[in-house]
């Protein structure tokens, strides 16, 4: 029994630190790169249209003689600021709603409840596309959708676990003795709820990331120049023949980020 409890430990201590590693390499290259080699993400020269690597772009030009490194450092500090942005919102408000909707039930939880289940029968995608739809090719647009998405599934843990914590005697006793409901939150409610929520953000994260990505790679959301992971691969595929490195490039780094955010959300589950 004891040899079964201890073997996962090393396993998700191990996968832990390979997420951690993959993340902080991709962030390392996104903010450090572009001081280490200082140059332009716009800039153009025909003359360079899909030439290979040196010193002033270590990853080559693509087609319209644009730094792929440069390119490549803006479009991963890009994403996942608007990616972080969307799931600190979404989780602070399923945060509040579904910590409400477990404390007050009757037509708060119903009202609540009934509006989660309406924007998860929709598919998430729809729901961005909508969005943008209103707010075409910006920051702000994805922002809106991705939070307007993934605070159900914060909601949705919060008020399951909130409920929970809410009819265990340790928080009878509590308010028993006259404490409020911020200790009683403080105290019960978050360390328990604490890692789901970690887990979720790093889960959600990487769903945001990939949807960024996706509706890029079908030219919906933002728009050229703008260097964006999907953007540039659905710019560099018709080279691939031509500079398959090139192409390479943006998936690399996609599938390396959110392998590493996987990981990590992974580790905390076991």
């Amino acid at each position: 029994m004891t040899d079964a409890v201890m073997i996962p430990r090393p396993v998700g201590h191990a996968t832990r630190w390979t997420g951690a590693v993959l993340v902080a390499a991709v962030l390392i290259f996104s903010l450090i790169g572009p001081l280490a080699v200082p140059g332009d993400p716009f800039a153009q020269s025909l003359m360079k249209a899909l030439s290979g690597p040196e010193p002033g772009a270590p990853l080559g030009y693509d087609h319209l003689g644009r730094s792929i490194f440069h390119r490549l450092a803006h479009a991963l500090r890009l994403s996942p600021a608007i990616a972080i942005a969307a799931v600190l919102t979404a989780g602070l408000g399923g945060l509040a709603l579904g910590t409400l909707a477990a404390a007050r039930g009757g037509w708060t939880d119903r009202i609540l409840t009934t509006l989660a289940d309406a924007l998860l029968a929709l598919p998430g995608l729809l729901l961005v596309l909508i969005v943008l739809a209103i707010v075409p090719g910006t920051a702000l647009g994805f922002w809106a959708g991705l939070s307007l998405v993934l605070w159900v599934e914060f909601f949705r843990l919060t008020r399951a676990a909130t409920r929970e914590v809410l009819a265990s005697p340790a928080v009878q006793a509590t308010r028993l003795l006259g404490f409020g409901p911020t200790y009683v939150f403080r105290t019960h409610i978050w360390p328990e709820i604490a890692p789901m929520m970690l887990t979720a953000a790093a889960f959600g994260t990487a769903t945001a990331i990939m949807a960024i990505a996706a509706l890029g790679f079908v030219h919906v959301g933002m728009r050229a120049p703008t260097p964006e992971l999907g953007l540039m691969m659905v710019e560099l595929l018709p080279y691939w023949r031509e500079a398959p490195m090139a192409l390479l490039s943006p998936v690399i780094a996609t599938f390396a980020l959110l392998l590493g955010l996987t990981l990590l959300a992974g580790s905390r589950e076991t």
